[in-house]
């Protein structure tokens, strides 16, 4: 594989960057507005959403991105771009909702999970289809 078919995992990665830098930002946001000095991580419901999807996409980026990469790897870049794209907007979906009200949150996530799943399903078979 030459470097150029990476191309599409890799701008997923940065867009992921990307989402992990706004939802940084918006607990910056919820805490001036709401008046919530580090290292408090609890107060108003809007601050203590954004800090709760912060930590949460923190938490799933580390568990998908290298499954993406692997996927990448060892199955098809092309496709890791797909299912990396799909997980981005499974995770803003998860964000936005998760913002709006606690409950709003569940599709994205459930969404999330499948997603996860069939990567690092697909990553395993890559894996496994190389030694053979």
């Amino acid at each position: 594989m030459s470097l150029q078919e990476f191309h599409f995992p890799a701008l997923v990665t940065l867009g992921i960057s990307i989402l992990q830098f706004g939802v940084m930002g918006n607990v910056g946001k919820q805490r001036m507005k709401h008046k919530i000095m580090p290292p408090a991580t609890t107060g108003h419901p809007e601050f203590e959403r954004a800090f709760r999807v912060q930590a949460n996409t923190v938490e799933a980026t580390l568990i998908f991105l290298p499954l993406m990469w692997l996927f990448a790897c060892y199955l098809s870049p092309v496709g890791a771009g797909i299912v990396g794209s799909a997980w981005l907007v499974a995770r803003i979906w998860y964000a936005v909702g998760y913002m709006r009200e606690p409950d709003g949150r569940l599709r994205g996530f459930y969404l999330n999970l499948l997603i996860l799943a069939v990567t690092a399903l697909g990553s395993l078979w890559g894996i496994i289809r190389s030694f053979l």
